[in-house]
Parts: C-alpha cells; sequence; structure tokens
C-alpha cells in the first residue's frame, strides 16, 4: 500500500505564488508517475503537472509557463510551485502517484487552493 501526505495550499490574491507539496510512503514501485490534479466545482479532475520516475513530464497548458513541478525520486516527494495564479486555478488539488509496475493509483487527501480577484 502507499500512502501521500499533502501539505501548503491555502488563500492567495490574483498573481500571488503558493507551494504545494507531497511525499508518498509506503511500497512503491520503481516505474511511476507522480504530481497533481486539481478538481474546482462543478468540473472533472484534470491533471495538472506530472513527472515520471524514469523521465518525462506533462503539463496542463493552462498552467504551462507559471507552475514548476520537481521531484525527488530518492526521496519520493514533489513540490509544486505555483506563480502567477489566478482565479481560474481555485480547485481542490490532489497528489498522486501512478504506478505502472502493478497498475495501481494512489491519492492523497487533497488540499484547498483560492485564489481571489
Amino acid at each position: 500500500q502507499v500512502q501521500l501526505v499533502e501539505s501548503g495550499g491555502g488563500l492567495v490574491q490574483t498573481g500571488g505564488s503558493l507551494t504545494l507539496s507531497c511525499t508518498a510512503s509506503g511500497s512503491i514501485f520503481d516505474l511511476n508517475f507522480m504530481g497533481y490534479y486539481r478538481q474546482a466545482p462543478g468540473k472533472q479532475r484534470e491533471l495538472v503537472a506530472v513527472k515520471g520516475s524514469r523521465g518525462g513530464e506533462n503539463y496542463a497548458d493552462s498552467v504551462r509557463g507559471r507552475f514548476t513541478l520537481s521531484r525527488r525520486i530518492a526521496e519520493n516527494t514533489v513540490t509544486l510551485q505555483m506563480n502567477s495564479l489566478e482565479p481560474e486555478d481555485t480547485a481542490v488539488y490532489y497528489c498522486n502517484l501512478r504506478s505502472f509496475s502493478n497498475n495501481e493509483d494512489y491519492w492523497g487527501q487533497g488540499t484547498q487552493v483560492t485564489v481571489s480577484s
């Protein structure tokens, strides 16, 4: 089993910055992607940014150039630096680890990010 613990988030004004962090523990297989998804009220959950354990990354078009995802493989940790935040970024952000070795999806508890206009 894998557990994901998230930290960060909160309330910020338009143009501000926030940092989210997530650490995974448990039986983590080698081949995986780790990162963040988000879900705004009344909308489907969507990818924000992910990074692979062996390379590769993917960002949503809406955040590319504003958000940066970093990953420390040995510590099973990802950090999402969010700059130039907009009200449209308001959502619950969920840490995700997708393990391709055992075909499992793991989720954090979610953290609220609110951007006021």
